[in-house]
């Protein structure tokens, strides 16, 4: 019998670093059952004794802290080895080690990753621009785009963008239809901006466009999920692609953060012309 373990995310910020860590750790398990409790902004050790005696604390619980408070993070470490419950700090080693290569103290300050610098107004600044310019809109200022991308219908398009958005890039997205559907900017000066085709097997966007047309009641586009329709509108947008020599991904079997991953990699390699 798997047993199933408790784990307690304890941050003193947000906690979505904690959370992405964990994330990692348990996608490498297959046999891996557990339940998060999660505890964001904790700062005293008030809080701490409180969550740690909750009487859902098992025999199974395993801690897992971001606390940059070297004293309160002694107390919860202290506390979870009185109760013999595994307990793992995230940054801790890690700041200590940069400490000592970069010779200075560290600011020992919760949340300063979200402080609103040059950098967090330019990610939102990309945010807004790139919900401006999803689904073909606004194409009139497509030139301020750090990245074009293009792609036929339930391509990922919009989420890639998104989470490429909330990385400071300015994105803008252009669903496919024909060549016609794509700006005359771009197919004048094919090189000039870093343009990504998303490309997908038919079958897997067939069973995406049949979800949607679900979920939003619509039964009357038959082409939209026809098979050798879909099969001709990608065959179309890969000779787009070809035509004007601009890189393609195939999403068919990755993530949106491993489609933007491989987008972001594409960008790197078009800045270094």
């Amino acid at each position: 019998m798997i047993n199933t373990y408790d784990i307690y995310l304890i941050s003193d910020s947000t906690g979505e670093t904690l959370e992405r860590i964990f994330l990692a750790i348990k996608a490498q398990f297959k046999s891996f059952k557990y339940k998060t409790h999660f505890y964001s902004f904790t700062r005293t050790e008030n809080q701490i004794s409180k969550i740690l005696e909750s009487s859902e604390m098992s025999k199974n619980s395993i801690v897992l802290y971001t606390i940059v408070d070297n004293k309160l993070a002694k107390f919860l470490s202290d506390k979870c080895n009185k109760k013999k419950i595994p307990c793992f700090g995230i940054l801790g080693d890690l700041i200590l080690r940069f400490s000592r290569l970069l010779d200075q103290e560290a600011l020992h300050v919760p949340s300063r990753q979200h402080i609103m610098d040059d950098d967090y107004y330019k990610k939102i600044e990309a945010i807004q621009f790139t919900m401006n310019h999803d689904d073909g809109n606004s194409v009139d200022d497509i030139d301020k785009s750090d990245i074009v991308l293009l792609g036929v219908s339930r391509t990922s398009k919009t989420p890639t963008a998104i989470y490429l958005a909330n990385k400071g890039m300015k994105i803008s997205n252009i669903p496919l239809v024909n060549e016609n559907s794509v700006p005359e900017t771009l197919k004048k000066n094919p090189t000039k901006k870093c343009i990504v085709g998303l490309t997908a097997e038919p079958e897997r966007l067939v069973d995406l466009r049949k979800n949607r047309m679900q979920s939003i009641n619509e039964n009357e586009n038959k082409n939209y999920i026809n098979l050798d329709t879909v099969q001709k509108e990608m065959e179309d947008a890969r000779k787009l692609f070809q035509k004007y020599k601009w890189p393609s991904i195939d999403v068919t079997r990755k993530s949106v953060e491993e489609t933007a991953a491989s987008v972001l990699k594409i960008h790197e390699i078009f800045n270094q012309k």
